[in-house]
């Protein structure tokens, strides 16, 4: 029996009009457009007309006419169309007197939107489409949501609510039944017998087993996690992690999970079969998952908590060293003063010395001073050696109840599992002779390998190492070095990648893309014959002692001088700035779209815009927001219907629209002569620019050196050698930009072939150079304070290194190793698998780094390496580098000229909103660049048949981004004088609606 779970309120709002018609769904369903008024021309009389205008937004908007729609016309929908119609609302009274006629108009509109009435066998294809959802979300109100919008779709007449509450109200027995069916496989005799003793009291608990795995832990002790992991064992037993619930969705799954959790076993008792099973069934899956990360998370707490007790065992053992300390020496520097008096002999000493001092105390000041010589004593992790027996409370259960995954097997660290899941559970008393021991960390190395006479051993000693691999285990848990299979919170992190099927399909021409040689792991041979070829030259350039150069072995760096620009180009730059006609920007935009058409790329939902005027709308809404104006203040400056705009600002500029057309002035400026002189479109560089927001925006976050007291945000742009901006976006100010330098590269649909790229410090990491060589292009940041950047020494390679701070130290065999997994990562991004920012950003929250990371990071050092001694070698590197940041700060310039409105505050609260405006921006740039860059040629040209001298070798120092000859304000006039009635002043206007 269908259920109705609709209130009467609930069902109100279903058959009538909305009181309250948002500006958005004004816009979008009430507008009227040129066919519509067509349409509209077919009937007579002005109420006729009217009637069935609004006939037509209701039935777009509600996908149904409500019977009584004539009295709950809402008062901005009422204004909206009778201004387009210019029919007072009080013409609607004189509507459909006759009941036939009003079924004939509703039939009319019908045919006008091609929509048809709802049929009883209309059930047929909703049910198993409905049914579809349902296993996705079965919440009724949301299905119903859905359920209405499908029918809007298929432009279907929906019918009374009721019919449709009713069809809901039904799904919910069959889609008991449909889990059910696809479980059938799982429930087998001897399953459903088991299941059903879930619900049926355990003797040995006393209580049921439902309500057992119901109860949360309180505590992290050992009991507590015995505990714990005995719901892990009963489950397991079960057969639960080797059960495949792929064929439920996740919050199916959940949602049967909640009902389980939230009632009495007796409820579920009382279910029939078809509802009980399954329901069990994924109360169990999902209580194995919350359990994995439950134990899990108490064993990290528990291990934190033992730390902090180690922490505090050291603090007390060193304040009572020291109070002793002072003492000891005293009496063993007396002790000694004594032996070494010749006056005392030998026969003397002893008696002596134990008369002043007995034997007890300089015992004690013995040990004292042995203690204070004792660096294993000066570490917390020594004090972990009194925890062992806590730990030994729980550990061997622990390991012995996870099947523990290794992420990546760089150091033997699953074998070092198994051998202390074999200690632990006393099936081994010693370790093996081949143990593994390179996991083992230099903080742990001296007590592990130092017995209790404080003798350094070959052999690890056995406790200690116990406790170094417990506590890699749980950093590797952590990082997601060491996973688990049926897990949130441990699960692998390779899922972000390419799956190995996908790799091994897309290896080689990945490879071949990127130019990769034919046995890849050869890349790391060449970077090390490139970094060997820059050692020798660099320390002859060091010894020299010119620009670049030591003093008192600090690496000096000056800055670069000024360009020293030629008087012919600044005379060149001077006759095309005072030749450039002065215009206004909507001019521009007008102008630039006559030549490329960008405008195309922006269109709405439907084929043909709904309004005449609708292109300048365009030109309008995208002026807006790239100048962060308010649409009412351009609507009444421009003298243009503000609903409209509004109307056109939300259905033509999306992000992806946007894109495209800033993607058409992008390869329009790439094709110009003249853009050839600034760059091969080849190299590009990325920097972000903050702006001060207003309001409560959630991704605003406080940066007091640029918002003061207030918050902001961050525009990071990507801008080409040829001054063109292919890419932006909206970020957190507190993010380092170098999370973000890849996306837009990565996502460049334009013509420009992108091969280097390069940022200020706070766009590098070693991750970002690792990643964009195994992506095949060149990172090429300036760095700040280069003198203290870490370099690295190739492990066996003796080779002769300049005097500067090679610390680091990268194994290239460790390299070849896993060079495979770091051309998967590039490969993953480039495929469009996972973005470069949230890659970086998994790889960066880690509290450890992860073998993935470590290997990354490895290989970006030596590519670092290899850049800055090329830095430091080339000084037209360094020029081109510096040269091209510049570019990208006259762009900044360029676009706080065109950010006036609103005195620079972004005031939009949704990211979705802010990309737009940003996109927007970033086209408004392109079409003053565009602009200029045809200009100038024409100017250029000009200037050769005036017989003007022009060397093509100052083309390179033109800026297209100059923008004193544009005017952004519009144009004021005081001239004119106003048309005054015989009072002196202007006439009312006349209200819209007639009270």
């Amino acid at each position: 029996m269908a259920s109705l779970f609709l209130n009467q309120a609930q069902r109100e709002r279903y058959e009538r009009v909305p009181m309250e018609i948002s500006e958005y769904d004004l816009m979008q369903f009430f507008q009227i457009s040129h066919h519509d008024k067509i349409f509209l021309k077919s009937f007579r009389g002005e109420h006729n007309r009217l009637a069935i205008a609004l006939q037509t937004g209701i039935v777009r908007f509600m996908g149904f006419l409500p019977d009584k729609w004539q009295v709950q016309i809402p008062a901005n929908v009422a204004a909206m169309v009778c201004d387009h119609l210019n029919i007072n609302i009080e013409r609607l009274a004189l509507y459909g007197n006759r009941d036939a006629t009003r079924t004939e108009h509703l039939n009319l509109v019908l045919r006008y939107l091609k929509f048809r009435r709802w049929q009883p066998m209309d059930e047929l294809w909703l049910a198993p489409w409905l049914l579809n959802k349902g296993m996705e979300h079965d919440n009724e109100a949301i299905l119903l949501e859905q359920v209405c919008l499908k029918l809007g779709q298929e432009r279907i007449l929906r019918p009374s609510i009721g019919t449709l509450e009713r069809i809901v109200g039904s799904l919910d027995e069959q889609l008991h039944q449909e889990t059910y069916r696809r479980f059938s496989l799982l429930l087998t005799e001897d399953m459903k017998s088991r299941l059903t003793q879930i619900l049926e009291l355990d003797i040995l608990r006393g209580i049921t087993l439902h309500r057992w795995l119901c109860q949360v832990p309180t505590s992290n002790t050992p009991r507590s996690i015995n505990q714990t992991l005995e719901k892990i064992n009963f489950l397991k037993s079960f057969n639960v992690h080797e059960w495949d619930l792929s064929v439920i969705s996740l919050n199916r799954r959940k949602r049967l999970t909640q009902i389980a959790r939230n009632v009495s076993n007796k409820y579920l008792q009382r279910l029939n079969a078809t509802r009980r099973y399954p329901i069990l069934i994924c109360f169990l899956y999902e209580s194995l998952m919350d359990t994995n990360d439950k134990v899990l998370e108490m064993f990290d707490d528990y291990w934190e908590h033992i730390v902090n007790g180690s922490k505090k065992e050291l603090d007390i053992y060193q304040q009572s060293l020291f109070k002793s300390q002072n003492e000891a020496m005293k009496t063993l520097s007396q002790a000694v003063s004594i032996i070494v008096n010749d006056t005392v002999t030998d026969d003397q000493l002893r008696s002596l010395i134990f008369e002043i001092y007995p034997k007890e105390v300089l015992m004690e000041a013995l040990l004292v001073t042995r203690s204070a010589l004792r660096p294993i004593r000066q570490t917390h992790l020594y004090y972990l050696n009194n925890y062992y027996g806590n730990l030994k409370q729980f550990t061997p259960n622990l390991l012995k109840t996870f099947d523990f995954q290794i992420a990546h097997s760089k150091d033997g660290f699953q074998k070092v599992i198994e051998i202390l899941t074999d200690l632990q559970s006393g099936k081994k008393r010693k370790l093996p002779d081949d143990t593994p021991v390179d996991f083992i960390t230099p903080s742990w190395n001296k007590l592990v390998f130092e017995n209790d006479q404080q003798q350094p051993e070959i052999f690890p000693q056995r406790q200690p190492y116990e406790l170094c691999a417990l506590a890699n285990l749980r950093d590797r848990l952590r990082s997601g070095d060491v996973f688990i299979n049926i897990s949130r919170k441990y699960a692998d992190f390779n899922s972000l990648l390419l799956s190995k099927t996908q790799w091994e399909l897309l290896r080689k021409d990945f490879c071949s893309q990127m130019s990769m040689p034919s046995l890849p792991t050869e890349r790391i041979d060449q970077r090390l014959h490139e970094l060997e070829s820059l050692l020798k030259p660099l320390d002859e350039l060091l010894n020299a002692g010119g620009e670049i150069r030591l003093e008192e072995g600090v690496l000096v760096v000056p800055a670069l001088p000024a360009e020293n620009i030629p008087l012919s180009a600044k005379a060149l730059r001077e006759q095309i700035n005072q030749r450039l006609p002065k215009v206004n920007i909507t001019d521009i935009i007008k102008e630039v779209d006559a030549w490329i058409n960008f405008s195309e790329h922006l269109h709405g939902l439907e084929n043909e815009p709904r309004n005449p005027e609708h292109q300048s709308l365009l030109y309008a809404a995208v002026f807006a927001a790239g100048c962060n104006l308010p649409l009412s203040d351009l609507a009444r400056s421009c003298e243009l219907d503000y609903q409209s705009l509004w109307w056109t600002s939300n259905n033509y500029l999306s992000e992806e629209n946007l894109k495209k057309a800033n993607d058409t002035l992008v390869n329009f400026h790439y094709q110009q002569w003249l853009s050839g002189y600034w760059g091969g479109g080849t190299l590009s560089s990325s920097d972000g620019q903050r702006f001060p927001t207003s309001g409560k925006i959630r991704n605003a976050k406080a940066l007091p050196n640029y918002f003061g007291y207030g918050k902001g945000i961050t525009f990071y742009t990507h801008t080409s050698d040829q001054y063109s901006q292919y890419g932006s976006r909206s970020i957190s100010s507190t993010e380092r930009d170098a999370t973000y330098v890849l996306d837009e590269i990565i996502g460049n649909e334009t013509d420009l072939p992108i091969l280097e790229h390069t940022t200020d410090t706070a766009g590098y990491s070693d991750l970002i150079f690792a990643l964009f060589d195994l992506l095949g292009m060149d990172f090429c940041p300036r760095i700040r304070d280069i003198k203290d950047q870490r370099l690295c020494k190739i492990k066996d390679k003796e080779w002769e290194y300049p005097a500067l701070k090679f610390t680091g130290r990268v194994n290239p065999e460790y390299l070849k190793q896993h060079f495979d997994e770091l051309l998967k990562v590039a490969a993953s991004i480039k495929s469009g698998r996972v973005t470069a920012s949230l890659l970086i950003s998994k790889l960066q929250s880690y509290p450890r780094q992860n073998n993935l990371m470590y290997v990354l990071q490895a290989y970006g050092q030596l590519i670092k390496t290899n850049f800055i001694l090329k830095y430091l070698l080339n000084l037209p590197l360094r020029r081109k580098i510096n040269t091209q940041l510049i570019k990208g700060e006259q762009l900044h310039n360029l676009r706080l000229y065109l950010w006036f409105g609103s005195d620079g505050i972004v005031r939009r609260k949704q990211e979705e909103q802010q990309q737009k405006i940003v996109r927007s921006l970033n086209l408004i740039t392109n079409i003053i660049l565009v602009w200029n860059t045809v200009y100038q040629q024409e100017i250029i040209k000009q200037l050769h048949q005036e017989g003007y001298v022009v060397d093509e070798n100052d083309f390179e120092f033109i800026s297209p981004a100059p923008f004193e000859h544009i005017n952004r304000l519009g144009k004021y006039s005081f001239n004119t004088n106003p048309e005054l009635g015989d009072n002196g002043l202007r006439p009312l206007r006349k209200p819209k609606l007639s009270n």
